[in-house]
């Protein structure tokens, strides 16, 4: 392999695989690119596959404002069968033949599921308790509850139905456990169920027709054309409204001088959101800022020189 450059910053969007842990993939990514900090913005369980948003370097600052972006799954769900992982890498505990439901039926069970609503997060997830994930407190015999979070169902359709399987498509907030949908929704069917399974295909406005397998990364790796295999750090923040610096912003940013609005044009951005990215004239992102409403300033979040 050639030497890769252990300083390039921005992101890389990887399609992960089955059976891997996404911790996993970080670290892939990591030795891949000889990279000296990676970090991802939102865990996928080892079964599912999909989207995985790896920041690198400079870029691991900028997770914070990635986490909290919505998310595309979609997902099998196996009716009919209980499992306490609430996926097909668990143990059985409940089992019985579903009596068939019309079209009418599921679709108004379904249809329950949207908006917003308490979800409990399941008891084999990365949540953590002491400092411990929930997972290795149930596989010791100690399931830890945590109590139920608000989550938004955006979008909630049915895509096939193969009795007993239903394959089906939701966009969800953050937090949100697709399995735990997945088992209600079985519940709600009266048959109970768990997920076969699942594929994120959107993260934070990045889609898997973006993502790359961790094989191709490694050719990309190997060829120039690694520059076009990563977002760049002002293109990963999508939906953030941008300004650009000139001259006197750029060099006040760079002193870590205040600002205020007489420096942020705000009729230039979205006034809905209460951070801004400040780009350079080469499109290079320089900072990014918060808004203090009450005085009219502006914190640094993140200062990139």
């Amino acid at each position: 392999m050639t030497d890769v450059t252990p300083d390039i910053d921005g992101l890389v969007i990887i399609d992960k695989p089955e059976h891997m842990t996404s911790a996993g993939v970080v670290s892939r990514v990591k030795q891949i690119l000889k990279a000296k900090k990676v970090g991802h913005t939102g865990t996928l369980d080892p079964f599912a596959t999909g989207v995985l948003i790896c920041c690198l370097n400079r870029a691991t600052r900028l997770a914070r404002f990635l986490l909290g972006g919505e998310k595309k799954y979609q997902a099998l769900l196996h009716l009919g069968i209980e499992t306490d992982t609430q996926d097909a890498t668990g143990k059985i505990i409940s089992e019985q033949q579903p009596a068939a439901k019309t079209e009418t039926e599921i679709k108004a069970a379904f249809r329950t599921f949207q908006g917003t609503m308490a979800q409990v997060p399941p008891t084999y997830s990365a949540l953590k308790h002491q400092g411990v994930p929930l997972y290795k407190h149930a596989r010791r015999g100690k399931p830890i509850q945590k109590p139920a979070r608000q989550i938004v169902i955006y979008d909630l359709h049915i895509l096939e139905v193969r009795w007993p399987f239903i394959r089906f498509e939701t966009t969800c907030s953050a937090g949100t456990y697709i399995r735990t949908l997945g088992a209600d929704i079985g519940r709600a069917l009266g048959c109970g169920g768990h997920l076969k399974a699942l594929r994120r295909i959107e993260n934070a406005g990045f889609s898997i027709s973006a993502a790359m397998t961790l094989p191709q990364l490694e050719m990309c790796a190997d060829s120039p054309e690694l520059k076009h295999c990563t977002v760049g750090m002002a293109a990963a923040l999508k939906d953030m409204p941008a300004k650009q610096a000139d001259s006197a912003l750029a060099q006040k940013i760079t002193k870590g001088a205040p600002l205020t609005d007489k420096d942020i044009v705000r009729a230039e951005l979205d006034s809905r959101s209460k951070f801004v990215k400040i780009v350079a004239s080469d499109g290079a992102l320089l900072a990014v800022i918060e808004r203090n409403t009450k005085q009219d300033t502006y914190q640094y979040c993140c200062v990139f020189n």
